[in-house]
């Protein structure tokens, strides 16, 4: 496996590598499992007991800058100076997450690298098949360590009942909404399909003030979790979980037309103009008081917040459906933390510690009051700083009950070739809203073109 993945990491240098659709499979990632896995049949998971960790230092990877970034450097000192068995952790920012997977395929061929490493969702698949890793589950099993994570953001990274790498910063989408807008035109709730949003247009407009009724920028995220709520694969082969995807199946299924379909009328009624691509497209337009509505990260809702900065009173939704009988949920975005197996048992026992300091209560709540991201713990909904915080910003609690309320079926596929699919997705739609083509053109194109790059990527890693 390790020697075909390099291959391929030589051959095309391809970027981020797993997709975000729904569905697949989930376990229960506390309880030991028999499940085969080509990834862990030469790799270590060491732990405390096992060695004398004394003095060790190991090299931690992440992708968080700014804010986000001052957190992770808080806890990495915290650990530091309170761990018991002398190790110290030296953080080091990658840049993007695209920017650190790529580092870490570049030092990976030359023999070098990290001990532990902060990968986005998306990549999940490729740092399974690279055989670089230690599995989460191997610590947890040899370790007996038991933790309460989220189910429904383990379940992402659970394959065949097997825990890969460790949720750590974790995130849904969500509907923002201008509720003074909402209150002027006389609308009690919050819209829940597109077919509401387009229902609701002409009151935002006319009695509400609203410039735009919705900013929805052009992201293949959100393409993604239009899926989800449909309850549809995005992938063959049980997204990607069962074996590895051959083919989407967004075009067989249905799922991608009604999207589009959805979308390209709420475009064509000036009801969701083209405001670019990208997550953070939409939000300038929202929190400048221009929007009625936007879609977002939940990480997103301090910035929002701290951006209207009290011009207007922010609520928050779930996350619309494109279709009124739609009944999937939504699949989580963020990062996780994945062990490297550098063949040292010292490094890798400190890194299992430092992982277990990173989930633990405290540290998740003080991580969520900081950034935005969920706690990947429940317990971590007992400590004072999570309670103050979500007292501080209730608008929160809607990604929690969001979160909750979905379910472990809609984790997410997993394929090997994200960077060009969600470049496609996005082109595609912005080509259609641009008139150049129709939604079934748009689809035809993003299957047939995803389709060719999974077929490479395929039978470049075929054994």
């Amino acid at each position: 496996m390790k020697k075909r993945l390099t291959a391929a990491v030589m051959a095309a240098m391809l970027a981020v590598t797993a997709f975000t659709g729904c569905g697949g499979n989930s376990g229960n990632v506390t309880e030991d499992t028999t499940a085969e896995d080509s990834a862990k049949s030469e790799n270590s998971a060491a732990v405390a007991g096992d060695v004398d960790m004394n003095g060790t230092e190991i090299t931690f990877w992440h992708a968080m800058g700014g804010v986000n970034g001052e957190a992770m450097e808080y806890l990495v000192d915290q650990f530091n100076k309170e761990n018991e068995y002398g190790i110290k952790v030296v953080s080091e920012y990658q840049g993007s997450y695209d920017d650190a997977l790529n580092k870490l395929k570049s030092a990976q061929l030359g023999n070098m690298g990290a001990d532990l490493v902060q990968v986005y969702d998306i990549g999940t698949r490729f740092m399974i098949d690279s055989d670089w890793i230690i599995p989460i589950q191997d610590f947890m099993d040899k370790d007996d360590y038991k933790v309460n994570l989220e189910e429904n953001i383990a379940a992402y990274y659970t394959v065949n009942n097997e825990l890969y790498s460790m949720p750590f910063n974790s995130s849904t989408p969500i509907l923002y909404y201008n509720a003074d807008m909402f209150k002027a035109a006389g609308i009690d709730a919050a819209p829940a399909t597109f077919n509401e949003i387009e229902k609701i247009s002409d009151a935002l407009k006319t009695k509400g003030g609203a410039k735009e009724v919705i900013s929805l920028g052009i992201y293949g995220w959100f393409f993604e979790q239009f899926l989800c709520k449909q309850g549809l694969n995005y992938a063959d082969n049980g997204n990607g979980r069962e074996s590895a995807a051959t083919a989407v199946e967004f075009d067989s299924n249905g799922g991608a037309l009604q999207i589009l379909e959805a979308w390209k009328k709420l475009y064509d009624e000036g009801i969701a103009p083209n405001v670019g691509r990208g997550g953070d497209a939409g939000l300038a337009d929202f929190s400048s008081g221009k929007a009625a509505i936007t879609l977002g990260s939940t990480a997103s809702l301090k910035q929002i917040l701290e951006d209207v900065n009290g011009k207007f009173e922010v609520g928050t939704a779930y996350f619309p459906a494109t279709g009124d009988d739609d009944k999937g949920g939504v699949s989580i975005g963020g990062a996780s933390l994945w062990a490297l197996d550098n063949g040292d048992d010292k490094k890798a026992a400190a890194t299992w510690e430092f992982i277990k300091f990173l989930v633990s209560a405290e540290s998740q709540a003080y991580w969520n009051a900081q950034t935005g991201y969920f706690p990947v713990t429940t317990d971590a909904y007992n400590e004072e700083i999570f309670k103050n915080n979500i007292a501080e910003y209730p608008q929160f609690q809607t990604a929690i009950d969001q979160l909750h309320d979905s379910a472990p079926q809609y984790a997410g596929a997993l394929l090997s070739v994200f960077s060009e699919a969600r470049a496609t997705v996005e082109t595609e739609i912005e080509n259609m809203l641009n008139g150049k083509q129709t939604p079934e053109e748009a689809v035809e194109k993003m299957a047939s073109s995803i389709n060719a790059a999974i077929e490479d990527y395929n039978l470049v890693n075929e054994e």
